[in-house]
């Protein structure tokens, strides 16, 4: 078998699971939401005033939690499904 066929074929990540596949969307949806407000930040910031800045950042800050935690348990995941696939060729 050629190399990339058999490559193509290799499972390379763990199955997802709802948890992650939520948390993934959670994250697209903050990420559109900070898009939104940085390019409407004129008209959020005649709204709500000096808050503004406020919704931008904590946009920011919950993206900066939110994707070390995501990539951590997704790695967990795959190393897992890794090594139970590695286990099960092995017997």
């Amino acid at each position: 078998m050629l190399l990339w066929l058999d490559f193509l074929r290799t499972p390379m990540a763990a199955p997802e699971t709802r948890g992650l596949k939520f948390m993934r969307m959670v994250i697209f949806g903050i990420c559109v939401a900070l898009v939104v407000s940085i390019v409407a930040i004129d008209p959020l910031r005649a709204a709500i005033g000096i808050g503004a800045g406020a919704v931008v950042a904590g946009f920011l800050l919950v993206l900066a939690v939110l994707v070390p935690v995501y990539l951590t348990v997704k790695n967990r995941a795959d190393d897992a499904h890794l090594a139970a696939m590695l286990a099960e060729t092995e017997r």
